[in-house]
C-alpha cells in the first residue's frame, strides 16, 4: 500500500486574526506549512504528499514547492468550508489508484515528529485505522447548556487528540460514502467520521507528542518559535 500524506490547509485561520492565513505565518522564516511539508517529505516510508488549500493560494504552494524542489507533491488541491470537504477533496483525488493508506495531517502542526510519522504508519500499514493521542494532564469537566457541572470523567480513560490520522483508503472512502447520504450529518474530523458510520471499525491510538503542537491562537505561534528554536 502506497502511503500518502494528505496535509490539510483548507482552512481560513480566521481565529488568529490578520488577512493571511494562519498556515503562511512564519515559524523560524519559513511559512508553518512548509515545515509540515518537509516533515512528510524527507521521511522515506511517504511516497506522495497531497496538499489541500484554499483555492485563492494554490499559487502560493505552488511556489514553495518549485522553489525548494518538493518532490513528493502531486497533487495540490481547493479546499472547501469544512474540512470534511479537505478530507474529501483528497479522497475523491485517489479515486482511480485506491491502493493507498490516507494519512491526514493538520498543516498547521508543523512540528510533526519523524517517530510519530512512523509509528503511523507501522499501523496503518497492518490496515489498521489510527489517531494520535496524548493523555490528558488537566481534570476534564463535563457541562450542562446552564454551564453547570455534570460530571467528571475519568482522566485515565481521556487522551487529546492530535494528527496525523491514518486509514486505509477502502475505509475512510466507505465511511464519508455513508456520511453523504446522512442529510444531518455534521463536519467533524475524519476519525469521528469513521466511529460514527463504520461503529464496528477499530480506531488505534499512537502516541503522540507535546511538541505535536497544533498553531491556532497568536500564543501557539509564540510557543512555536521555542519550539523550532530548541529544536536546532
Amino acid at each position: 500500500m502506497k502511503n500518502v500524506a494528505v496535509l490539510l490547509a483548507g482552512g481560513s485561520g480566521k481565529r488568529m486574526g490578520g488577512n493571511l492565513p494562519k498556515q503562511f505565518l512564519l515559524i523560524g522564516e519559513k511559512p508553518i506549512i512548509q515545515h509540515s511539508m518537509e516533515a512528510f517529505e524527507l521521511h522515506s516510508q511517504i511516497e506522495e504528499i497531497c496538499v489541500v488549500i484554499p483555492t485563492d493560494y494554490i499559487a502560493e504552494i505552488d511556489a514553495i514547492v518549485r522553489k525548494y524542489s518538493f518532490k513528493k507533491i502531486k497533487h495540490i488541491l481547493a479546499g472547501g468550508k469544512e474540512r470534511s470537504d479537505s478530507s474529501l477533496a483528497a479522497i475523491h483525488a485517489y479515486a482511480n489508484d485506491t491502493d493507498v493508506n490516507l494519512i491526514f495531517h493538520d498543516a498547521v502542526r508543523p512540528f510533526i515528529s519523524e517517530k510519530i510519522i512512523s509509528d503511523v504508519i507501522a499501523e496503518v500499514q497492518q490496515g489498521k485505522s489510527v489517531a494520535v493521542a496524548i493523555p490528558t494532564t488537566d481534570t476534564i469537566l463535563k457541562v450542562t447548556a446552564e454551564n453547570c457541572i455534570e460530571s467528571v470523567p475519568v482522566r485515565s480513560s481521556l487522551r487529546r487528540a492530535q494528527t496525523p490520522q491514518a486509514f486505509p483508503y477502502s475505509v475512510i472512502k466507505k465511511a464519508y460514502d455513508l456520511a453523504l447520504k446522512d442529510i444531518h450529518f455534521e463536519a467533524t474530523d475524519d476519525c469521528g467520521v469513521v466511529l460514527k458510520y463504520l461503529p464496528k471499525e477499530k480506531i488505534y491510538i499512537v502516541e503522540g507528542d507535546e511538541s505535536n503542537i497544533k498553531i491556532t491562537f497568536e500564543g501557539d505561534l509564540i510557543r512555536g518559535e521555542q519550539i523550532n528554536k530548541n529544536s536546532k
